[in-house]
């Protein structure tokens, strides 16, 4: 399907492959679904699977008809005459492996130890940076530091383990003027992909897990937490949730969409044999006093 000339013609704004928020083969626009709430071009089309994706209200964008009935404010019917248009199958999008070529994993180049203005960044968060470089190994860069042309100056770099390794990355921006907060390692560097693991400290994880979005979140409610990268969960996260939790807090954001997927988590979670509830907070877990976050933890903890 030729979406970017539908999106042309449609006076729809885009972005392509070389934009941080879209990867190799996606076309991403702001998605009419959960826009309102958290503005960003969090909806892709993939060219290679033809299908689209929302990586932060998840199910919406699988049915090509709907996203276009939603965002042209047309009718279904008119949405589906519209793709064909453009060259579209309007039933669900086939199911085929994508092919990725897979690189060599590493970190940015000029990745150094944290550096004393990142430090100042936590801190000024309430975090305690001394704590979180000996427990998550957080790293930094200044100016320069490039991974396939991708720029992740002035950013503290996250690593995600698993198993004891090192498999790949995700970052934050400290300036809080970059258009993108994070910025993860490419999909094709990943030795194993972030969203079919957990982020978090394994070898601490006990019967009781508390679930968040991030890794700010994750450094707040400290080592019994850990995070599904983002709202949208993956099947092969809840089954890494199976193996390791007998009891599962869902402690997600307080917009709208987080709230449905938290309790769609909980769902699936207590079919499958988890114990699991829905933790409402304000705001989000990363933004609270640490007192605030320590108390909580004991209470769910016992």
């Amino acid at each position: 399907m030729d979406i970017i000339q539908l999106y042309r013609d449609y006076n729809v704004p885009y972005v392509t492959e070389g934009h941080k928020h879209a990867r190799p083969g996606w076309v991403n626009i702001s998605c009419p679904f959960c826009t309102g709430e958290h503005f960003g071009y969090h909806l892709g089309y993939d060219s290679v699977d033809n299908k689209f994706v929302c990586w932060r209200c998840g199910g919406s964008g699988k049915w090509a008809s709907n996203v276009i009935s939603t965002l042209l404010k047309v009718s279904k019917s008119e949405a589906k005459n519209i793709l064909r248009q453009y060259g579209a199958l309007t039933g669900k999008a086939p199911e085929k492996k994508r092919k990725i070529k897979i690189k060599a994993f590493k970190l940015p180049s000029n990745t150094t130890e944290l550096l004393n203005n990142h430090k100042a960044y936590l801190s000024n968060r309430g975090f305690d940076a001394d704590k979180l470089i000996e427990l998550y190994k957080l790293q930094s860069i200044e100016v320069i530091g490039k991974l396939d042309e991708i720029n992740y100056k002035h950013r503290i770099i996250i690593p995600y383990f698993w198993d004891s390794k090192m498999v790949s990355f995700d970052s934050r921006d400290i300036t809080n003027r970059s258009q993108n907060k994070y910025m993860a390692c490419p999909d094709d560097r990943e030795l194993v992909a972030r969203k079919s693991i957990l982020y978090g400290l394994q070898d601490k994880w006990k019967d009781i897990g508390i679930c968040v979005e991030g890794a700010t979140d994750v450094w707040r409610m400290g080592e019994n937490s850990f995070a599904t990268s983002g709202i949208k969960y993956t099947t092969k996260q809840v089954r890494e949730m199976v193996k390791q939790f007998k009891r599962v807090f869902v402690m997600f954001d307080d917009e709208s969409q987080a709230v449905e997927q938290a309790k769609k988590l909980c769902k699936e979670l207590k079919f499958r044999g988890v114990e699991a509830h829905i933790i409402k907070i304000k705001g989000d877990p990363g933004g609270l006093p640490q007192s605030e976050a320590n108390y909580l933890v004991k209470q769910l903890i016992k």
